[in-house]
């Protein structure tokens, strides 16, 4: 089901099955179901609160890479960065790649895809520049973006 959640930036849409979380979209889509105090809401809850909590369960990355990825995507800490290069360095691919494997992450924001920028900018965001700025200026990674 697609359920609603108010982020402090606009109602952002999930979906949860009951036991795993499968996409989280920033913005919002159709609900096929209410607000929720499921783990993905108690987890955005948390987020937006400037708190931390354990991860709700996530989908399965669908490749090998992407579970790579996937776990040095979890190890860039709130309110730091790392550029497109460096995260291609330890993966073994070019930034290009990194740019459009990152652009596929079904789970932006709990999957942090945004904590990654370019190294003479942002670089792109598949939910939108936008709201990248918003997340690295919430969690203070960089100073407010013209």
């Amino acid at each position: 089901m697609i359920y609603p959640f108010r982020s402090p930036f606009g109602t952002l849409s999930y979906a949860w099955n009951g036991k795993l979380c499968q996409h989280i979209w920033l913005e919002q889509l159709k609900a096929t179901g209410g607000a929720q105090d499921d783990p993905v809401a108690q987890w955005l809850n948390a987020y937006f609160n400037g708190n931390t909590l354990p991860l709700p369960p996530l989908g399965k990355p669908t490749t090998p890479f992407q579970a790579r990825m996937r776990v040095e995507l979890l190890a860039i800490p709130a309110g730091k960065v790392c550029t497109y290069g460096d995260l291609a360095g330890k993966l073994g691919t070019s930034p290009r790649a990194m740019g459009q494997a990152l652009g596929a992450n079904p789970l932006p924001i709990l999957i942090p895809c945004h904590r990654v920028v370019a190294a003479n900018g942002l670089g792109g965001f598949s939910c939108g520049i936008d709201w990248k700025k918003k997340l690295l200026q919430f969690e203070k990674a960089l100073q407010p973006w013209p």
